[in-house]
């Protein structure tokens, strides 16, 4: 046998060992993140409750001490087709008496960009009343919004409005910082760029696993704030 050849054949067990590691470790990192996910969605599924005009809240149901909505992004100055989703369901859980106050939780970290007022601002152009808003302006992430709800704002049992892939999430997150929460979710709609922001919520999922079981500190905390009174001491809270 030459020379030539002898290497070749060194090299083709070595080549086959790193694929075969590689294969492994994927197969795994898929395995881990699978059942990150199903951990995530079997352990939150029985909280959440299906309610709509045609399907109203059994009144055991409606003993909630605030509903939060969860902040999703603006376009120029109107909410996003996902935050409208979110806000015409949250106000219709208020209107029907699912709970008395509503906790608006999004992002107001730059000058020029204020999720929460133009969230407000929406409730009650639809005749929710201003001091039964208040204004989480600190919500930049669902993690934030879920600790802030319950060390800043002192929920102890809030409805959670969002869309139904992202309120396995944050029914996760609340039930590990101390929220008895429930989740409602918004119709289910084809939002543009639905299917990638499926493949980053299983991600964000197991990150936030992990965030959870570290009990990280959200990026901003903040006096105390309590949900029982007028929303409005709110309005230029940061």
């Amino acid at each position: 046998m030459s020379i030539k050849k002898m290497k070749q054949n060194k090299k083709h067990p070595i080549c086959k060992r790193i694929l075969l590691t590689g294969g492994a470790l994927a197969l795994l990192g898929c395995l881990c993140v699978l059942s990150l996910n199903l951990w995530v969605t079997i352990s939150t599924s029985s909280q959440i409750l299906e309610f709509s005009e045609d399907n109203p809240l059994d009144d055991e149901e409606k003993d909630h001490d605030c509903i939060v909505i969860l902040g999703a992004g603006l376009r120029g100055n109107e909410p996003s087709p996902m935050l409208r989703d979110r806000l015409n369901k949250g106000i219709s859980c208020y209107q029907n008496g699912v709970a008395p106050k509503i906790l608006m939780s999004g992002d107001h970290g730059r000058d020029g960009y204020n999720e929460v007022q133009v969230m407000k601002q929406y409730a009650v152009s639809a005749g929710v009343p201003s001091q039964d808003i208040f204004m989480d302006h600190a919500g930049f992430s669902t993690y934030d919004s879920m600790v802030r709800a319950h060390d800043i704002f002192g929920l102890k049992n809030p409805v959670i409005v969002t869309q139904e892939y992202h309120i396995y999430r944050a029914l996760f997150i609340g039930n590990n910082v101390g929220l008895d929460c429930t989740g409602i979710p918004t119709d289910y709609y084809k939002y543009g760029g639905q299917p990638y922001r499926i493949v980053r919520e299983y991600i964000a999922r197991c990150k936030d696993v992990g965030t959870v079981l570290i009990g990280a500190e959200p990026i901003c905390r903040g006096e105390p704030i309590s949900i029982t009174g007028n929303g409005d001491i709110t309005n230029e809270e940061r």
